[in-house]
């Protein structure tokens, strides 16, 4: 587990897919995004990730239905969430490696 996915738990869901976020910081994870390097079973790097509740998570993967948010939805959250997540990385100083 690389330095930013243990970074990732006992934060709050950045990623906040309304009305389902559980909001739970238990249960954080680190939910890559997806970008031009990702491919069949290699994910996105870290730095390119937002923290997750595990039910925001799970919909992003496809694990969970949500079909009262649209793919465009949930893209535009992910991205607000990588956005926050890499905000909070460098407020607290830690290196994007």
């Amino acid at each position: 587990m690389s330095k930013l996915q243990k970074f990732a738990k006992g934060k709050d869901c950045t990623v906040q897919l309304y009305p389902h976020c559980s909001f739970n910081s238990e249960e954080t994870v680190l939910a890559h995004a997806p970008c031009e390097d990702k491919a069949m079973s290699k994910k996105s790097p870290d730095w390119w990730g937002a923290h997750a509740c595990y039910t925001c998570h799970m919909i992003l993967d496809g694990q969970i239905k949500a079909d009262d948010i649209t793919h465009e939805e949930k893209y535009r959250c992910h991205m607000r969430g990588v956005y926050r997540t890499q905000k909070r990385i460098i407020d607290e100083g830690l290196s994007f490696e």
